[in-house]
């Protein structure tokens, strides 16, 4: 088992990969297991999106696009 997964026993693919710091430019480090597992590489473009009282969520663009299309969608079929 990869160094820092299931630290608190997860189940279904739900990972906690340990902590990060924030360095002096504000740039933070994602930790190599979470990489590796998500094909995350040099260059790729992330989204960050925030909500002020339930933090940070980091993740690839397409993500979000695919929920907001099934979002539209329903909203479709609604009207």
């Amino acid at each position: 088992m990869p160094k820092g997964k299931h630290v608190l026993g997860l189940q279904g693919g739900k990972h906690i990969f340990g902590t990060v710091k924030v360095g002096e430019k504000g740039q933070i480090v994602i930790p190599k297991d979470a990489r590796s597992l998500f094909g995350i590489q040099s260059g790729d473009t992330l989204l960050v999106l925030g909500d002020e009282r339930g933090g940070l969520i980091v993740t690839r663009p397409d993500v979000i696009r695919e929920t907001a299309n099934q979002i539209f969608d329903r909203m479709e079929k609604d009207s």
